[in-house]
């Protein structure tokens, strides 16, 4: 079965059709979610993206906030993102989406869309490509991806597992790798010196250092177990895991580093949006990141003081370049010290 197809790439073209081509683009993109490989968690922030292109394919505009909820797009007949006139219209659409919400979005919406076109492709059901014109939109430099400490005093005090308690306490009191601490293995941990043996970056041996907010956490997270990784999936493990990916005692998997990110992604995305209570609005923003909470710790003992020296050897970063986008102080710290120096302040009168 085919069909002639007149594209804007080239002649007309000859395209072969399988005959499971969807009819309508929103089946193609149920189509591409089932059997793409998308984790499930990941499904309906990309049926968000992808279905906003259904509004762009017409002409017309996704709604905005609240808005947005409920709102079915526009029935568009998948053979349309081969027609000529596609490429100009999703291109001026895109444009003007790009205008109205922030690069991020429009950014992360153009990536779903791109693997969801190369999917479709491969599969013979596009002849071309009818994004090919659209470029990321450049995003302002973030200054703000340390978390401020209320910020952290909220994530601590937020209603989350025990196992993503811990984890997350660990992460912010050691300034260490994520994959690091999920690789530590309860042989590793010095309970009482408070300290755990990781494999650095090109397979160093170091030593990470948490407080009492680990220290309280961890023995009712390990149960008594004295053997295996420390933090461990709900499930036992598949049959092909490696042993030492499984603990001896309870015959569960090692947490990988994507479930984690992919957990503390979601559990905050009401901590990073306080004003928002839309659910979908808040899975298109999405939450924070692992490495923030690293990013922060050596953040705010930069604030704190605490020398260099010290801080190379918290983050094991081989270098004091590579430390300076960590330890800057955050805007807050920053306007504190401000004050604290005005001349006009109580105790600062007559200091120049």
């Amino acid at each position: 079965m085919s069909e002639l197809v007149p594209t804007s790439w080239g002649t007309a073209t000859v395209l072969p059709l399988h005959a499971d081509r969807p009819a309508t683009y929103a089946d193609a993109v149920e189509a591409y979610l089932r059997s793409a490989g998308i984790g499930t968690s990941s499904r309906r922030v990309y049926r968000i993206s992808l279905l906003s292109w259904a509004w762009l394919a017409t002409g017309q505009q996704p709604p905005l906030g609240r808005d947005r909820r409920g709102a079915a797009p526009p029935a568009t007949a998948f053979a349309a993102l081969d027609d000529p006139t596609a490429a100009e219209a999703l291109a001026d659409a895109f444009a003007r989406r790009a205008a109205l919400v922030d690069a991020d979005t429009v950014n992360r919406e153009l990536s779903v869309m791109k693997a969801a076109i190369a999917w479709w492709r491969q599969r013979g059901w596009l002849a071309g490509n009818p994004i090919i014109g659209i470029e990321r939109r450049p995003a302002p430099p973030d200054r703000t991806r340390a978390l401020s400490r209320e910020q952290i005093a909220a994530l601590f005090t937020a209603k989350a597992p025990l196992r993503e308690r811990t984890l997350w306490k660990a992460l912010y009191e050691t300034c260490a790798r994520a994959e690091e601490i999920l690789c530590l293995d309860i042989e590793d941990l010095l309970l009482a010196d408070k300290r755990g043996r990781v494999t650095s970056k090109g397979g160093t041996i170091d030593w990470v250092h948490w407080q009492s907010g680990t220290a309280q956490l961890l023995p009712r997270l390990l149960k008594g177990r004295t053997r295996g990784p420390v933090f461990l999936t709900d499930r036992r493990a598949p049959a092909r895991t490696p042993s030492d990916d499984v603990c001896p005692t309870t015959g569960r998997a090692r947490l990988s580093y994507r479930r984690a990110a992919e957990l503390f992604e979601t559990l905050t995305r009401p901590l990073a949006h306080p004003g928002i209570t839309d659910p979908a609005e808040l899975e298109a923003r999405g939450g924070w990141t692992l490495h923030q909470l690293r990013h922060s710790s050596l953040t705010h003992e930069a604030e704190d003081g605490t020398n260099t020296p010290t801080l190379l050897a918290r983050s094991r970063h081989a270098s004091v370049r590579s430390l300076e986008r960590y330890a800057k102080p955050g805007v807050d710290a920053v306007a504190a010290h401000v004050a604290a120096r005005d001349p006009l302040r109580r105790g600062n009168r007559g200091r120049t």
